[in-house]
């Protein structure tokens, strides 16, 4: 029987997994940081509308969820999180060494997802208005790009996360989204 995975989620795969796991703990991820820093042209865009979707960029530490997937899903797992973030090869799959934070605070080795430099859909080098541009007319195979940074923005504060950069975007989105009757309810 295989050991079991680890997964490190930092956006969408902290309130989307899409596979099954047996536990999800508070972890942290030393070395990269959660970036605004990819364009999308598949889940979140279309290469005519590309929209903008969350990378670990190098540097810095990242808080997310460590998801721990039985052995005897690990293969299956992982064609589905490559399936998933591969599309177009604009991550690096790595192992990394992740500190889980709760309990006895050990320390796991979790598959990750870290953004390329070198591939042609970076974006590291955005400013706060550009993101913004490209996040509110994206629109792709997953939804609206909107509702993606609105999701992560929720997502981390129920962990009690603080992310300015997706919080000042969050603002903007929402004082631009029109009013429907559902907002009412």
């Amino acid at each position: 029987m295989s050991e079991d995975l680890w997964v490190f989620g930092y956006g969408s795969l902290m309130w989307r997994p899409g596979f099954e796991f047996l536990e999800k703990r508070p972890a942290r991820l030393n070395g990269a940081h959660r970036a605004l820093c990819v364009i999308s042209h598949f889940h979140r865009g279309t290469p005519e509308r590309p929209g903008l979707v969350l990378g670990l960029d190098r540097g810095g530490s990242c808080r997310g969820i460590a998801f721990r997937v039985a052995g005897s899903l690990r293969e299956q797992t992982i064609q589905y999180l490559r399936e998933r973030e591969q599309v177009t090869s604009v991550y690096l799959e790595k192992y990394r060494l992740v500190d889980l934070l709760d309990g006895g605070r050990s320390r796991v080795s979790a598959v990750c997802y870290l953004v390329d430099r070198g591939h042609a859909q970076y974006a590291g080098a955005l400013t706060p208005e550009e993101q913004l541009t490209y996040v509110k007319r994206g629109h792709g195979k997953s939804g609206s790009n909107p509702d993606y940074v609105l999701a992560t923005v929720e997502a981390l504060h129920a962990l009690d996360i603080r992310d300015r950069s997706l919080e000042w975007l969050a603002e903007r989105l929402k004082s631009e989204r029109p009013f429907t009757p559902r907002d009412a309810e």
